[in-house]
């Protein structure tokens, strides 16, 4: 018989923060909103929360354009309110599942920002960089928000 794991026996629900529960009343929802409706998730025999990205962002992309893994949004609160959900979702036995897109970083992030800046950098290999022989795209891929998925990179050759 095969092994189960732990999550194929969890009730999840995922909460998008921003549109969650708003706790200081500045049209935004937080992690203090999500904490103040924990009692409640719990009632409904939640057992697992999906948290959508609270990293801190440019907010091009929705909060899934991450500038760094390492903080938190201040539209959402701190690392500090962070913690505090964690203990409470901890003491509720709540999971936190955090949504993590490592392969979409902001052109806020430190390594991309180190990638674009050297061509011999590391970070360039965290990265797609494709040239271009024509003056177009390496392809004809085109992002769901129109246009190329493909940027020019300054002083590329």
């Amino acid at each position: 018989m095969a092994q189960r794991h732990w999550w194929q026996d969890e009730v999840v629900y995922q909460i998008y923060p921003r549109s969650f529960q708003d706790s200081n009343h500045d049209g935004i929802g937080d992690i203090q909103g999500v904490i103040s409706q924990l009692d409640y998730i719990q009632s409904l025999g939640i057992t697992t929360i999906w948290l959508s990205p609270v990293y801190k962002p440019p907010m091009v992309d929705m909060g899934y354009d991450i500038s760094d893994y390492q903080d938190i949004n201040p539209q959402f609160g701190s690392l500090t309110d962070f913690k505090e959900l964690l203990m409470a979702a901890n003491e509720r036995q709540i999971k936190i599942v955090i949504d993590l897109v490592v392969n979409h970083t902001s052109n806020q992030h430190a390594w991309f920002k180190q990638a674009l800046a050297d061509p011999a950098s590391p970070y360039r290999e965290f990265y797609i960089f494709k040239t271009a022989t024509d003056g177009t795209g390496p392809n004809n891929w085109h992002s769901i928000f129109g246009g190329s998925t493909w940027t020019p990179v300054p002083n590329e050759p």
